[in-house]
This record gives C-alpha cells, sequence and structure tokens, in this order.
C-alpha cells in the first residue's frame, strides 16, 4: 500500500507536469532565475536607481567642464534719438567676445570634480543595493507562490481524504455499524476543508500578484517550475570579509570620502583666487572710431584678477570646523554600520540553522503521521477503531504536511537572506 506521502507527490509532480506543459504553449512558464531576470529589466525601484545614476553621472560631466577656459559672445544694437544722436552715432553695433580661465581656485576645481565622481559611485552602490534587495523580494515572492501552489496540492489531498472517509461512514451509518455524530464529525471538518482550499486558491491568485508586480508582469497567466520539496543542504559560512562586499559600506566609503572633500572645498574659500580674462570688442557706426573718425572699431582688453580673503571675522573658518565633524560623524556612522551588519550576517546564519533543523523535525513529524494514518486506517477497516480516530490522524497527517512545506519555504528564504547578508547574492 502507497503511503500519503506518496500518493502526494505524485500528485503534485502531475499537476506540475500538466501546468507545465501548458504554459510552454503559452510560453508563460517561470523559473526562479527568469523572475530574477524580469525584476533586473522592469522592477520600478530599479528604473529609478539607474536614473540617479545617470544624473550624478552628468553632474560629473558638469564638473569636469568646470577647469576649462569659458568662452561667451555678446550682440547689441542701438538706435539713439535727439538730443543723443549728436552725441553719438544714432545707429551702431556692437559685439564682445570673452574669453577666462580660472588660473588657481584653492584647489575648488579638482576636489569639486572628486565630489562628483564620488557621488557617482555612491549612487552606483546604491544601484547595486537596490538591486539585492529587489532580488531578494523576488526570491521570496517566488518561494511564497511555490508555497501557496504546494498547499493547494494539499488541500485537494486532504479534501479527497475526507471524502473517502465521509463515504465509508456514512455505508456503515446506513447500515447501522456507527453513530452519525462520527459522520457529522467528517462533515464539518470537510467543510472547514472545501472553505481552506477556496482560501488557498485565493492565497494562491495574490502570491502571484505580488511577484508579477515585484517582476514586472502585467498578468498572471504563469506558473512557477519549482517544488518546494527539496534536499536542502547548508552553504558555507562565510569569511570575515564579507562585510566590504556589501553595498552599504561602498557607499558610507563614498559619503565619508564626499565629507572629507567637503572640508578641502571649504578650506579653498579661504585661498586666493587667480583668474585671466581676455575681451575682444568690435562696434560699427557712423564716425564711431574717436581716434580717427571711421565707422568701425575693434579693440581688446586682457585682465589678471587676483581675489584674497581677508577677513570675514571667522566665518569660513568655522565653515571648516563644521564640515570636519561632520566628516567625523560620517566615520562613526560608517563603523556603526559594520557592526550592525555583522550582527546581521549573525543573525541570517542562526536563522538558516534552525531553518534545516525544522526540516528534519518536520520530515519525522510527517513520517510519523503518514504511519499513524495508515494503521488507523487499516484498524478502521478491520473495524478495531471508530471513524473519529482516522479523522483525528488525517488532521495530523494534514498539519504535518503544511509543516514541512513552511520549514522548505522557510529554508529557500533564510538562504537567500543570508546571501544577501554576506554580499555574495
Amino acid at each position: 500500500m502507497k503511503t500519503h506521502i506518496n500518493k502526494i507527490k505524485i500528485l503534485t509532480i502531475l499537476i506540475l507536469i500538466l501546468s507545465v506543459s501548458g504554459i510552454y504553449a503559452q510560453e508563460k512558464i517561470l523559473t526562479l532565475e527568469k523572475a530574477k531576470s524580469l525584476a533586473i529589466e522592469n522592477n520600478k525601484k530599479l528604473q529609478k536607481a539607474e536614473k540617479n545614476v545617470k544624473a550624478a553621472e552628468a553632474a560629473a560631466a558638469s564638473a569636469n567642464a568646470g577647469g576649462k577656459p569659458t568662452v561667451d559672445a555678446s550682440a547689441t544694437g542701438l538706435y539713439l534719438s535727439d538730443p543723443l544722436s549728436a552725441l553719438m552715432p544714432e545707429l551702431q553695433a556692437s559685439g564682445v567676445l570673452t574669453v577666462q580661465q580660472v588660473l588657481y581656485a584653492g584647489g575648488k576645481v579638482q576636489n569639486g570634480k572628486k565630489i562628483t565622481q564620488s557621488a557617482v559611485d555612491l549612487q552606483t552602490a546604491q544601484k547595486a543595493l537596490t538591486e539585492d534587495e529587489v532580488l531578494l523580494s523576488t526570491e521570496t515572492a517566488y518561494w511564497q507562490v511555490v508555497n501557496v501552489k504546494e498547499k493547494n496540492v494539499l488541500a485537494t489531498e486532504y479534501v479527497r481524504l475526507l471524502n473517502a472517509l465521509r463515504t465509508q461512514l456514512k455505508n456503515a451509518f446506513d447500515a447501522g455499524l456507527t453513530y452519525k455524530n462520527d459522520l457529522l464529525k467528517v462533515e464539518v471538518q470537510l467543510n472547514e476543508a472545501e472553505l481552506n482550499l477556496t482560501k488557498a486558491q485565493d492565497g494562491l491568485t495574490m502570491a502571484k500578484l505580488n511577484l508579477a508586480q515585484i517582476t514586472g508582469m502585467v498578468n498572471l497567466e504563469f506558473d512557477v517550475m519549482d517544488s518546494i520539496d527539496l534536499n536542502n543542504t547548508i552553504i558555507s559560512k562565510a569569511e570575515e570579509s564579507f562585510i566590504e562586499k556589501r553595498p552599504e559600506i561602498e557607499m558610507l566609503n563614498k559619503a565619508v570620502e564626499i565629507q572629507e572633500l567637503q572640508v578641502k572645498l571649504l578650506k579653498g574659500d579661504t585661498r586666493p583666487t587667480v583668474a585671466l580674462g581676455g575681451y575682444g570688442i568690435a562696434a560699427f557706426g557712423k564716425q564711431l572710431n574717436f581716434e580717427d573718425g571711421s565707422n568701425d572699431m575693434q579693440a581688446f582688453v586682457g585682465m589678471l584678477s587676483v581675489n584674497i580673503p581677508i577677513l570675514d571675522w571667522g566665518g569660513r573658518k568655522q565653515k571648516v570646523k563644521e564640515q570636519q565633524f561632520k566628516a567625523e560623524a560620517q566615520k562613526l556612522e560608517l563603523e556603526e554600520a559594520k557592526e550592525l551588519l555583522n550582527l546581521e550576517e549573525q543573525n541570517a546564519w542562526l536563522q538558516l540553522n534552525q531553518a534545516v533543523k525544522r526540516i528534519d523535525l518536520a520530515k519525522k513529524s510527517l513520517q510519523q503521521a503518514d504511519e499513524n494514518l495508515r494503521l488507523n486506517q487499516d484498524r478502521f477497516d478491520a473495524g478495531t477503531v471508530v471513524g473519529n480516530d482516522v479523522l483525528e490522524a488525517q488532521v495530523l497527517w494534514q498539519q504535518a504536511y503544511a509543516n514541512l512545506i513552511d520549514a522548505n519555504t522557510e529554508y529557500k528564504i533564510s538562504e537567500a537572506k543570508y546571501k544577501k547578508a554576506i554580499g555574495s547574492y
């Protein structure tokens, strides 16, 4: 006699084969890797993070142009009425071409470039963190779909078992071999099981909706490939160097770098600024040239400017101090983050080990529940126990199988969380 565990496994496989064969025809099969790929391609959070990276890159490109010469041009047309036309030409036009180059600015130009490049690196790390979070959400949602799918199979099998027991008890009651209360207990349990089956079906719809939202799918016409009944082996514990792989640390490192560069930038405000400028002027108007009375005039002006900060009553100095304190605070935040990430890794590792132990216990419980159900069914068929004993055995079996499904799901999600915690996603 085959056990109920084998029966439900066979039923799961059949449903999976039928689902897959139908989905292949519609190209709607979804594996975990495919779900992750869709999430990376379509997720709104990742798209937003990519836009922030592009914005930071544009800011860096703008800063890189800051140390280069600037060229500006302007043109002016002028009409003068009496009495001004008696002093100057009635009609005149002029154009100015300006070229400026900053020679020295206390390091502000170079430090500004470095800040914008660090901002690009920070946004890139933020995108990597967002990707890890989206992938974890995707994997969690995926295994929740698999979990609810397995629960639907289990609920269907449980309803079948209760219907079979109900039929046996009804025949026994009609033959006067049992009391009606045994039959009523099974019918009550059957009503609850059918309600739970409906809830499981609704739960599958909601789980699919959640996965579809994360991955950017527009409909629910898909099925998942995996089964929750997997042989889980615990992964190796990470080395201490895992901390540096976390995008959060890269982000905070860049934040510290930016704060320190801001200190240098503010120090630049206390240093001289040297700039070289050239102005080319061309003007046209009747007898405009006051040197020889001709109708055109061209001139060039060269200028070297030096701006030296002398006294601001300590304002600039205090701004530098303020920024130095901010940089020190940022370093402390970095150190605290490393401590918290170590705690996160330790907790994720403990949760993963607990999930493995829960699977082992759930497997033993299911084997015991299956054997208990088989023995009670045999004894009921032999007339040595009543229907209530079989009903209780069925309830225990259904609970044990549901616990095993949950234990396997918990392991897969805990494994994903641990991989994220050690920066190996």
